[in-house]
């Protein structure tokens, strides 16, 4: 029998969209379902299946906490605390950016030079790779749970940022060992070689970090997203000393800003790589630079 006393859930929903909506969120109902969902732990259409039972007392508080911070503006990830990345979730917070689907697209590209047994003789399988600027540690995660490495390097220079990476791989916990370091780009890899170093670092200029949506100026990480005057520090300085620490034939996988494109293949040629790549997106865009390490190095 319903609780009189209690709303339903169909009613907080209503009143939760209203709010969102009232707030310029963008489909407020479906925001609300899965703001929901995600903090009872099911999935949306179970939340529209039980909209007529009572609004559970153990979600309601924590629910309208999160309507109140999603209508002030935080980006839904951080509301709920966690994200999904491939195969896996994770926690998020504003320690580390949240992650995007097009850094989904360049593990993709990892796993499948992995699979065709590139930089390993030809197997397949074994070897280490490092994740530089692991930020909540999605990269190397995905690539021990999905990839055929003995171990995986995380590195990252914000010491909040490697906690939020550490709390994940206990999350995981991953068969294959994930170890997080701390420090900036290559340097915490010692003389180390790997046969895969995958980063997605920071690759925009300050102007085009101001221009960027409020939603995500002003809750992420600017550190995260902004590499010098041309958006091309970072990028520049792991072209110039990646080989260095990778196996001969390894693989160098970057993300890129679209519009530098061209400019990251220069500097490649310019560092000396065997051979450079730009691969796609899965919307057209120029998104990956792929560089592999002479043989003989």
């Amino acid at each position: 029998m319903r609780d009189v006393h209690q709303p339903s859930l169909a009613d907080a929903l209503e009143h939760a969209a209203a709010q969102l909506g009232r707030a310029g969120v963008q489909n407020a109902r479906r925001e609300a379902t899965a703001l929901w969902a995600a903090l009872a732990g099911v999935v949306p259409a179970e939340a529209w299946i039980r909209r007529d039972s009572p609004a559970a007392r153990a979600v309601s508080a924590t629910f309208w906490e999160a309507v109140e911070r999603r209508s002030s503006g935080v980006p839904f990830a951080y509301t709920v605390g966690r994200a999904a990345f491939r195969t896996i979730e994770l926690h998020v917070d504003p320690r580390a950016l949240i992650p995007r689907p097009e850094t989904e697209g360049l593990v993709d590209l990892v796993l499948a030079w992995v699979k065709e047994g590139k930089g390993d003789g030809g197997r397949g399988k074994g070897g280490a790779a490092a994740d530089i600027g692991t930020g909540c540690g999605c990269i190397a995660l995905s690539l021990a749970v999905e990839g055929t490495f003995e171990r995986v390097v995380a590195v990252e220079r914000s010491p909040q940022a490697a906690a939020l990476a550490r709390e994940n791989v206990n999350l995981v916990r991953s068969a294959v060992p994930v170890e997080v370091r701390e420090g900036d780009l290559l340097a915490p890899l010692g003389e180390e070689r790997f046969r895969a170093i995958v980063a997605n670092p920071p690759y925009l200029t300050v102007q085009e970090y101001d221009a960027l949506d409020p939603s995500v100026r002003s809750f992420e990480p600017r550190d995260a997203l902004v590499s010098g005057s041309d958006g091309l520090d970072a990028t520049r300085a792991l072209l110039a000393g990646g080989a260095a620490r990778l196996e001969p034939g390894g693989l160098l996988a970057l993300e890129i800003d679209e519009r530098r494109a061209d400019d990251v293949a220069a500097l490649a040629r310019a560092a000396g790589w065997a051979r450079t790549t730009i691969r796609e997106d899965l919307f057209g865009r120029p998104r990956y630079a792929l560089a592999i390490s002479r043989e003989d190095a």
